[in-house]
C-alpha cells in the first residue's frame, strides 16, 4: 500500500475532507475513488471551461469514464458509501460531467436495474455499464415539475403488442445523444404512470438541445417532443406500474444529487483556499487576513456538515432504512450550503471570481441547476415537514 499512500500524500493538500470521511472506505474503495480524482484531473479538467463555454459535450472523455469502471457500482453491489464519494469526485471538478454521469448511472441505470425484468436488465445493463450505450432520464415536462406526479400530460396506449407515446418532455439531459430514454408516461387505460425505455432513432421521438442555459452548459439538456412514438411491450419497465415505482428512483439519486452538492462547494473551496495561498494584496497573500480566514473556515463548515449528513445517508442506505425524508432533508439541506459556499468561494477571488479562468465562477453557475433539480428545496422541506409532523402541507 506504500503506492497507494505515496499517491494520496500527493493529493491531500488540496481535499476539503476535514474531518477525513473517507477514511470510512476500505483500501480498495479508496483506490477506485483515487482512479477517479486523478481521471478527473488528468482528462476532464482541461476541457471543462471550454466545452462549458461552448455548450457543447466533450464526448472524448467518455472511454476514459468506461475504463474507471464505475457505471453501474451501486447494481453490482457496491456500498453506498463508495457510490457517493466517486459522486463528490466528479462533481468537485466538473459539476456538468458529474451530472451527466448522475443521469446515466443513477436515473437511467437504476430505472432499468431496479424496475426491468430480468431479460431487460441482462438486455441493456450490460452495455450501460460498459458505457457502449449511454442512458437518459424523461420524467419533467414543460408545465410539469414538482407536480408532475400528480399532472404528468404525456400519455402510453397499448395496441397489441406496441405502446403508442404522445407527449412532450422539458429539462432531459443526455437527451440529444442518448441511446436508451427511459419515459415516463400515463396509461390510457389505467391512469397509472409507467415507464418504457426508447431507443434512440424510434419514428416519432425527437430531442432539441435546450440553449442559452448559464448553468451545466456542458449538460445537453433537451426539449423532447412524443409524436405517436411506437415503443414495443417489451421495452416497457416490467416492474414500473405506478409513480410509487417511478419515486423509488428518485428518492436513490436525491441523495445522490446531495452529494452532488458536496461535490460542488468543495471544489470552490478547494480552489478559493489555493488562491488565498498565493494572491498577495499589501504584501503578502491573502490567506494571512482575518477575514479571508472566516470566509474560507464558513466554506469548510458548510463542506464538513453536509459531508457528515450524506455519509451517514449512504449508511442508512447500506442499511436499508433510509426514507424519503432522509433523502429529502440531504438535498435540501446540503444544496443550501452549497449555495453559501461557492458565493463565499467568488467573494474570496474577488473580480477573478466571475472570470472562467479561475473556476470558481463555473462553480457558481452551476450549483444554481443543483439547487433545483430533483426537487427544490420548498418541495424537499415539506417532504420532511410531512413526516415529523404527520400533516401533508403541500396545497
Amino acid at each position: 500500500m506504500s503506492g497507494y499512500d505515496d499517491r494520496r500524500e500527493a493529493t491531500a493538500m488540496m481535499t476539503g475532507d476535514f474531518y477525513d470521511y473517507s477514511a470510512l472506505l476500505d483500501d480498495s474503495e479508496k483506490e477506485i475513488v483515487l482512479r477517479v480524482r486523478e481521471f478527473m484531473a488528468r482528462e476532464v479538467a482541461p476541457v471543462a471551461n471550454e466545452a462549458w463555454t461552448n455548450a457543447r459535450f466533450p464526448h472524448q472523455v467518455i472511454p476514459g469514464f468506461a475504463k474507471l469502471d464505475i457505471a453501474g457500482l451501486p447494481y453490482r453491489g457496491a456500498r453506498s458509501l463508495l457510490t457517493g464519494f466517486v459522486v463528490l469526485e466528479l462533481n468537485r471538478v466538473d459539476p456538468s460531467m458529474g451530472t451527466f454521469f448522475g443521469v446515466h448511472n443513477g436515473l437511467a441505470m437504476g430505472s432499468v436495474d431496479r424496475l426491468g425484468s430480468e431479460e431487460q436488465r441482462e438486455r441493456w445493463l450490460p452495455q450501460m455499464a460498459a458505457m457502449e450505450k449511454i442512458g437518459a432520464f424523461a420524467l419533467t415536462e414543460p408545465e410539469g415539475g414538482s407536480d408532475v406526479a400528480a399532472g404528468l400530460r404525456t400519455t402510453a396506449r397499448r395496441e397489441g403488442d406496441m405502446w403508442v407515446l404522445n407527449g412532450a418532455k422539458r429539462w432531459i439531459g443526455n437527451a440529444t445523444f442518448a441511446d436508451l430514454i427511459v419515459v415516463w408516461a400515463k396509461d390510457e387505460a389505467d391512469g397509472q404512470v409507467k415507464g418504457f425505455v426508447v431507443e434512440k432513432g424510434t419514428p416519432g421521438f425527437a430531442a432539441t438541445k435546450i440553449e442559452n442555459k448559464i448553468a451545466l452548459r456542458t449538460v445537453q439538456n433537451a426539449d423532447i417532443t412524443l409524436t405517436n412514438c411506437l415503443v414495443p411491450e417489451i421495452n416497457r419497465l416490467q416492474n414500473a406500474n405506478t409513480f410509487r415505482d417511478t419515486g423509488a428512483i428518485l428518492r436513490q439519486t436525491r441523495g445522490g444529487v446531495a452529494w452532488q452538492a458536496v461535490g460542488c462547494m468543495m471544489g470552490a473551496y478547494e480552489l478559493a483556499l489555493e488562491y488565498a495561498r498565493t494572491r498577495e494584496q499589501f504584501g503578502r497573500p491573502i490567506a494571512g487576513f482575518q477575514l479571508v480566514q472566516d470566509l474560507l473556515v464558513r466554506m469548510l463548515g458548510n463542506v464538513t456538515c453536509s459531508l457528515g449528513m450524506v455519509v451517514r445517508l449512504a449508511q442508512l442506505q447500506d442499511e436499508g432504512v433510509y426514507s424519503d425524508e432522509h433523502s429529502a432533508m440531504a438535498k435540501a439541506f446540503c444544496t443550501a450550503r452549497m449555495r453559501e459556499a461557492v458565493g463565499w468561494a467568488r467573494e474570496v477571488l474577488g473580480g477573478n471570481g466571475i472570470v472562467l479562468d479561475y473556476d470558481v465562477g463555473r462553480f457558481v453557475a452551476d450549483s444554481e441547476a443543483i439547487y433545483s433539480y430533483e426537487g427544490t428545496r420548498e418541495i424537499n422541506t415539506l417532504i420532511v415537514g410531512r413526516a415529523i409532523t404527520g400533516i401533508g402541507a403541500f396545497v
